[in-house]
């Protein structure tokens, strides 16, 4: 199984979908990048993922021409602006499917306020993605 999962910058929600399905499923090709790409991961989701064991560091900020080219069984977009800027891929996409979340970058007020932003978003997408997740196990066990 191969699933490419897009956001705008490539910092935030693509790379916990990213880490939390590979972490559901070590064997499938899991990748992540962004329509324009910030170049660097948000610590405050690198933080988040930690605080429940999964390491992330290592990700890059890649730019969806990146993967273009290659064969993909789902692109998941993650975010609007991504999913409107969405390019064609030359590759062969056999899904494409929309699973939007909202940016907890964006979130404004206390460090409280903040850190508790990040993880509601992370339980979002920790609960979408093992749907996911399962509902493809599902089908390739029929």
């Amino acid at each position: 199984m191969n699933v490419l999962i897009l956001c705008t910058g490539n910092s935030c929600r693509s790379q916990m979908a990213h880490a939390f399905l590979q972490s559901f499923a070590p064997s499938w090709t899991v990748a992540s990048a962004g329509t324009a790409p910030s170049g660097k991961l948000n610590p405050k989701a690198v933080e988040v993922m930690h605080e429940i064991g999964i390491d992330m560091s290592h990700h890059t900020s890649e730019n969806v021409t990146k993967y273009v080219n290659a064969e993909w069984d789902y692109v998941i977009t993650v975010c609007g602006g991504a999913k409107e800027s969405c390019p064609q891929f030359l590759g062969r996409v056999k899904h494409r499917l929309h699973i939007g979340f909202d940016d907890p970058s964006d979130a404004v007020g206390s460090a409280e306020f903040i850190q508790q932003e990040f993880v509601r978003v992370r339980e979002e997408i920790r609960k979408a993605f093992y749907t996911f997740y399962s509902k493809i196990q599902a089908e390739d066990e029929n």
